[in-house]
């Protein structure tokens, strides 16, 4: 390997102050380029010969532990050169080329600071919830580590076991850390993908991401016509939460996100047609003569291209996103409003629709595949989440039918 990384004071231009920087030099076939570290010493504070700060330096409390932080660079851009050499690749790259790989990879190989890099690719995309579900994580691994800046290689089985350990003492649910610990996955492969980390320090092979199973969201045909047959006047302040959630059961528990960005001209030929919002994948949907008693309340004298609710006025996609997120939280605590006037014990949310649509779908006997089709989900694992357990007088049926004249 004709590549060799070495510490080195720069002594052509000293700062006002008589300071050189200290540099990390690159000699790759005899091309020499260089990484500045951020440490500034005077020329009688720099031991050429052992490539370290003397311990005559004052700008620090601790020169043994200054020379450690240098150590450490020189070490991680070696092994980073010594991985390129193994790879076959390092003797196809300019000496530029190296720096510039060395210096990404110190830059990036901060977990959090690439977190945030995607998280920001997201919000450029217009991908608001990924970004958002993104930073949430990584402000959980900021409070965890107190404020330290964790590389990718300190992300450990030992690390994540003890992150676990932190979120449930707290009293944090199971099923949450999944969520944090997927996004924690999630960017660890990114970072795979792009080089900027190693494969051997992929934590995932031997931690394994706990979940429990869910209580269901849906609730019963019976509490839906409660839903249904509660007189709401068109003032009432829970008329549109009423009718927002009767909609969604309607058109196969359409999500929120996707219900108020339905717009008049979706509406062809006795039919909805529109592009999920999350997967864009299209959707034609027949409007059933519930859901059409609905939109005769709102689609009266308007345009094709104005909004079938009354919910969103922003244009801008990251206004627009937000101002979902605020209506649905609106939403959701008139929806508890309803659960009480309706006599419904479960915690009614905008999600118990659709829940309870895939429900009543699974109890007529519709198959998973239908279902997961009507859902929109790439695979009937993700359905099967969403399915209730059958009724208990369906189960005594069956139980009945099994055992027979016994």
């Amino acid at each position: 390997m004709k590549t060799f990384v070495v510490l080195s004071l720069d002594t052509r231009r000293p700062k006002r102050d008589g300071t050189f920087p200290v540099l990390l030099r690159i000699s790759h076939f005899g091309k020499v380029s260089s990484i500045t570290t951020g440490i500034y010493v005077k020329d009688a504070d720099w031991d050429e010969k052992a490539r370290a700060v003397r311990a005559s330096y004052k700008g620090t409390q601790s020169v043994a532990r200054l020379n450690n932080f240098l150590q450490k660079m020189k070490s991680e851009a070696i092994d980073i050169v010594t991985r390129l050499d193994e790879k076959k690749v390092l003797g196809t790259l300019s000496a530029v080329q190296v720096k510039q790989l060395v210096e990404r990879k110190s830059e990036s190989g901060s977990f959090l600071r690439f977190g945030e890099e995607l998280a920001s690719e997201f919000d450029e995309a217009g991908r608001y919830g990924s970004a958002q579900a993104y930073r949430i994580t990584l402000r959980v691994l900021s409070n965890f580590c107190r404020g330290g800046n964790p590389s990718f290689r300190d992300i450990t089985y030992s690390f994540l076991s003890k992150l676990e350990q932190y979120h449930l003492q707290k009293g944090g649910a199971l099923n949450g850390l999944a969520v944090y610990m997927r996004t924690v996955r999630a960017i660890f492969n990114e970072a795979i993908r792009r080089g900027l980390a190693e494969q051997d320090a992929y934590p995932f092979k031997s931690y394994t991401i706990k979940t429990t199973k869910t209580r269901k969201r849906a609730i019963s045909m019976e509490a839906i016509k409660r839903i249904q047959s509660l007189a709401l006047a068109p003032g009432h302040p829970l008329y549109h939460a009423r009718n927002y959630f009767l909609s969604s059961f309607y058109l196969r528990g359409v999500p929120f996100a996707d219900l108020v960005r339905l717009k008049v001209g979706d509406i062809v030929d006795g039919r909805i047609r529109y592009d999920r919002q999350k997967t864009d994948k299209p959707y034609d949907i027949a409007v059933v003569p519930a859901m059409q008693e609905i939109l005769a309340l709102y689609i009266e004298g308007r345009s094709s291209e104005d909004y079938i609710f009354p919910v969103l006025t922003a244009r801008e996609a990251d206004r627009e996103y937000r101002q979902v997120n605020d209506a649905r939280k609106r939403y959701n605590r008139k929806l508890k409003e309803i659960a009480k006037l309706c006599g419904i014990e479960e915690s009614l949310t905008s999600y118990v629709s659709r829940h309870s649509f895939a429900t009543q779908a699974k109890n007529l006997g519709v198959p998973i595949a239908a279902i997961s089709d009507m859902l929109g989900h790439s695979d009937t694992k993700t359905t099967q989440v969403y399915l209730d357990s059958l009724p208990s007088d369906i189960m005594d049926d069956f139980h009945k039918r099994i055992l027979g004249d016994l």
